[in-house]
This record gives structure tokens, sequence and C-alpha cells, in this order.
């Protein structure tokens, strides 16, 4: 097998998803999406020499993704209920391969995992879903489980990204505070505490009233405090959010989020909760899927809206404070949403705010560009080596190494 062309060494060789079973015989094969090039998303202009300094600043940083989604989408959506419910997400290997990371936070199915109910967030999904992709994961050597500082170090050596197995939301515990200990045990290493609506921990997105984090929950915060879970809360409630920021004796994240002050729904984060974040050591991850990170500058989602954001929580929290969770995908992200809106909440989330709504979200499409065109961005932009290095992955690694167990 031919080694991909990429713009850093890596040892990727060619696998697919799956490749040790036959299709037809083992499972039902669907037709999936492009990784590379499905739409004439742009890639930021630079110039020749500028080109050679983000592929020497990817290669000598560690980059590190806070939050994407690393699966293949069916193509016809007419399939995806089908496909959900086997359980048997594709990941794509040959575009993570193009994506210069090293590590990349991966929440699995979360909430469209539906192999068992309509409802999603159910335990025994949550567990059929992490063997499963797990399983593929150990049939190849590109792609390594990212549990420690140490892996994530040695897949950077090794050419290799360090997949870190993550939660958006700890519904799937219920009210058992030992099922964190056995995600630990399988490999979780991130967790958010609710969605959308509330759950046994807290608030999530949607509730017209924060009632702010249980009993229940701030066990779960020290409980993963103990474990070395680090805590997310992209879709947490404002009071929730605090609550957990100060329940916890670790930083924590928001590995997927942007700022309300310049996009005013639930889905951003406001400025009280961005500097309670930072005070406390911690680190938002500026989000891109389909329709979050707007701006009134730039209301048409695009690289240049997200990198706003990104700006603007900059200022407020500082460059320590910021990083990336693009939360990108392979396929119809913006048909995905539509599938799922009534699930995940997605209009209650966005609220009554007008937008124009996009077929992809330009330069920042899927896991394959948005850190590449990140980095063209920002040093576009004359961000020092430091700082870019700061934003795409040391940030995230400093957090870690308060959060994690060692």
């Amino acid at each position: 097998m031919k080694t991909a062309n990429v713009g850093k060494r890596t040892k990727y060789e060619g696998y697919k998803s799956f490749d040790y079973l036959e299709p037809g015989t083992d499972y039902r094969e669907f037709k999936l999406a492009k990784e590379l090039d499905r739409v004439p998303s742009r890639k930021v202009e630079v110039t020749e020499a500028q080109e050679e300094r983000v592929w020497r600043l990817l290669d000598q940083n560690l980059a590190v993704s806070l939050h994407d989604h690393c699966f293949i989408v069916p193509e016809d959506f007419g399939d995806l209920a089908e496909y959900r419910r086997q359980g048997r997400d594709f990941t794509g290997y040959a575009g993570m391969a193009q994506s210069g990371l090293d590590a990349v936070f991966d929440c699995l199915m979360d909430g469209t995992g539906t192999i068992t109910s309509k409802a999603g967030w159910k335990w025994d999904d949550t567990i059929y879903d992490l063997g499963m992709r797990m399983g593929d994961i150990a049939h190849q050597e590109f792609v390594i489980r990212g549990e420690s500082l140490d892996d994530i170090k040695r897949a950077k050596e090794n050419g290799q990204i360090a997949f870190i197995a993550s939660l958006e939301a700890a519904t799937a515990i219920e009210n058992e505070i030992d099922r964190l200990d056995i995600l630990y045990g399988l490999g979780i290493r991130s967790s958010g505490i609710a969605y959308s609506e509330a759950n046994t921990l807290g608030s999530g997105l949607r509730e017209a009233r924060d009632g702010g984090l249980t009993e229940f929950g701030r066990q779960a915060v020290r409980r993963m405090n103990k474990l070395g879970i680090a805590i997310d809360i992209s879709h947490s409630g404002d009071q929730t959010s605090l609550d957990t920021i100060e329940a916890s004796n670790k930083p924590i994240f928001a590995t997927h989020a942007g700022a309300r002050g310049l996009w005013n729904t639930k889905r951003m984060k406001p400025d009280e909760v961005l500097k309670a974040l930072a005070a406390k050591g911690g680190v938002i991850g500026i989000e891109a899927a389909p329709h979050t990170t707007l701006t009134k500058k730039h209301p048409k989602h695009s690289i240049e809206s997200f990198m706003e954001h990104f700006e603007y929580c900059a200022d407020l929290m500082g460059i320590d404070h910021v990083a990336f969770g693009p939360d990108t995908l392979f396929g119809d992200h913006v048909g995905l949403h539509h599938y799922f809106a009534k699930q995940l909440s997605i209009s209650a989330a966005r609220g009554q705010v007008q937008f124009d709504e996009v077929e992809f979200v330009d330069g920042i499409e899927n896991p394959a560009e948005a850190f590449p065109n990140i980095v063209r961005w920002m040093v576009k932009h004359d961000y020092s080596d430091g700082d870019i290095a700061k934003a795409i992955g040391g940030n995230v690694m400093r957090v870690l190494e308060e959060a994690w167990f060692r």
C-alpha cells in the first residue's frame, strides 16, 4: 500500500475501516460520502513561504483538536437510520492523514447513536459504539488510542494520531456514579455534563430554566477529577457551566463553543462564563459546526466568522485559554443536522436569531482541512510562532497536565 502524499510525516498506509471483515457477509455495506474534495471548500490563500511555515509549525508543534467527529456519513441520508442502527461507524483514516493533527478528541456517535433507541444517549448504545470504534482502531497502526499525555507525544513522534474517546454529555450514566469508572476503563478521557436536555447532572441548552449543577452532578465532577476525565461544558446551560467551573478542582474545557458577545444564541458562551473558565485555568475550543460561530460582520458561516470568535475569545480570556474544537465530520454536516434537528434540539440552541443557511462551512468543512487552514489563517494574520503553538495544541496539553491522571 502506498503512503498518502501529505504535508507532514505520517504513518498512514491506506487502511480503511473494517478491512479485516468482508462487506456484504460480515456487515451491510453503505455508499459513504467522499472524505476529500466533496465540496468546493476553499483553501486559505498564502504565499509559498507562508505555506512552508504552516507545515513547519504543524510538524514542530503538537496539534490537538478539542472536538471533532472523524467518521464518514452515508452519501444518501435515506440510509442514515439503518447505518446508525448497526453501530458500525467508518473512520475517515485517509482524511485524517491530511489533517496535520497529532491528537483528536472524538465524541463518537454521541446523541446520534440510535442503535437500540431512537432517542439516543443510552448506556448500551454508548458502550456498543465505543467498543465497535475501538475494535476497528485496534486493527491498524496509524490511529492509536489516546489515553495519556505519553500517548499523544508518542503519536507525534511516530507520525500517528492519538484518538481520544470522549462524550458530549454524561447522560448515559443515569444515576450510577461508578459508570464513570467503567467509561474511564474503556478509554473515555473527556465528558460533557449535559447536552440540550437536562439530565441527572445538570441543565443543557434547551432548558428555559437552568437549575445549575445538581448534587449528583457535583459528585460526578468530583469523580471525574479523581479519575482523570477532562470535563466539558460546551452544551451546558450558563448556570450549570458556572457551577461546574466552581465545583471542579481541575481546569476544564468548553471543547466546542464560541462567544455570545458576537452571536447571541444559547450555543455560544457569555462573557461571564468565558472569564470564569479562564480564571480557573480552563480553555475554550472554537466551534465550526454549521451555523454556530456566526457574527454580524460575517453572517454567512465560514472560516472568517469562525476565526472572529477565536480573536474575540483570545482578547477576552488571553491567548493561553483559547484552542480549536472544529466539530467537523466527513460528509454533509448540514444534512445531518436537519436529519437529527429535533433529537439534538438544534433550533432551541440557535434561538430566534436569523441567519443565511450554507451548504457547508467554507474553509473549515471537514477534519482534513480544518487545522491546515486555521494555521494558514493565523500565519496570514501575523500571529507569532509561540501564539500559534499555544492555540493549536499547547493550551490543551497544559490543561491535560492537570486534568488527567498521570
